[in-house]
């Protein structure tokens, strides 16, 4: 069990994760930020779900928008008008203390102890190291859901290069990648290797999880004739539990920041010298590529299945 802060744009995925998370690791707190719905209704699902699933773990309001860019729409098509499957009262309220200042502090106060959970865009993390970069050495680990590295032919889900969670803040994943913060990536490569079907969704105990997925559910049997989805984010809590299960490399990472490619996740590839090298003085990231799929879906169903 490790000591985890988790920053989400809480979407139905994210539940799934947020899920896995409370059963297996100790939440110190939940960050929040924009993503698959504005961040303050992500404040709102992190307090919902948190009761609902029996989690007490403090929730924050972190950034509302991207470094650099213009804000992007919500993700409603696939989440929902408030990104749960618009079908669960939510009386809760937007305001919440200050995410990025809660990650700065947490850290700063459990030096080499705390690991970063990101299963959003970047931003939260990206600021915590701006305002603060000695906090950089003394985070254990950033492991996070984004990015696509082409593996088998697991491209971009927003663009055919970008994947969403990089390509809403590129920016910031850009900064983060380029810091000296640990990070080990849990790109659309390995995720789309895992997938769930509704049965099994339904077999699992926490109805909850059911009832949220069922818009989603039949987004994906209508755009792919599949009634299922795929583990996106739940993946990083699982290489949390389960590392052996992955294939990984270790190279740096740069994110496209601008053009036709925005956001697109490239890894240094070869060794050879070169006359600019984008990756000069980034520390080596890992990066998981292969992924022992049905393992991986078993440990998931064991844990909420418990």
């Amino acid at each position: 069990m490790k000591k985890i802060i988790f920053d989400t744009d809480i979407g139905v995925d994210d539940a799934f994760a947020l899920a896995c998370a409370a059963r297996t690791q100790q939440i110190l707190g939940i960050t929040t930020v924009f993503g698959n719905v504005a961040v303050g209704q992500a404040v709102k699902n992190a307090r919902l779900f948190s009761q609902l699933i029996g989690c007490n773990a403090p929730v924050f309001r972190g950034c509302s928008r991207p470094l650099a860019l213009s804000p992007s729409a919500s993700a409603t098509t696939v989440h929902g008008g408030d990104g749960l499957g618009d079908v669960l009262d939510n009386p809760f309220d937007e305001e919440a203390g200050n995410a990025v200042s809660f990650i700065i502090d947490t850290v700063r106060a459990l030096p080499h102890e705390v690991t970063l959970v990101a299963i959003g865009p970047l931003t939260n993390i990206a600021a915590a190291i701006n305002l603060a970069p000695d906090i950089i050495p003394l985070v254990k680990e950033l492991v996070m859901m984004g990015g696509a590295f082409g593996t088998n032919g697991h491209a971009g889900n927003v663009t055919p290069h970008s994947e969403f969670n990089i390509w809403k803040d590129p920016h910031a994943a850009d900064q983060v990648f380029s810091s000296a913060l640990p990070v080990t990536v849990l790109p659309l490569d390995v995720t789309h290797e895992v997938l769930i079907t509704g049965d099994e969704i339904r077999a699992l105990n926490m109805p909850v999880l059911e009832q949220i997925s069922r818009g989603y559910l039949q987004y994906s049997l209508a755009r792919e004739g599949f009634e299922g989805m795929a583990l996106h984010d739940t993946l990083t809590i699982l290489w949390l539990t389960h590392p052996e299960l992955f294939v990984t490399v270790s190279a740096p990472v740069r994110v496209v920041t601008e053009g036709i490619t925005l956001g697109q996740t490239l890894h240094k590839v070869s060794p050879l010298a070169s006359r600019f090298d984008p990756y000069a003085d980034c520390r080596a990231q890992t990066l998981c590529l292969g992924v022992e799929a049905e393992k991986v879906k078993a440990a998931f169903l064991a844990i909420l299945q418990r």
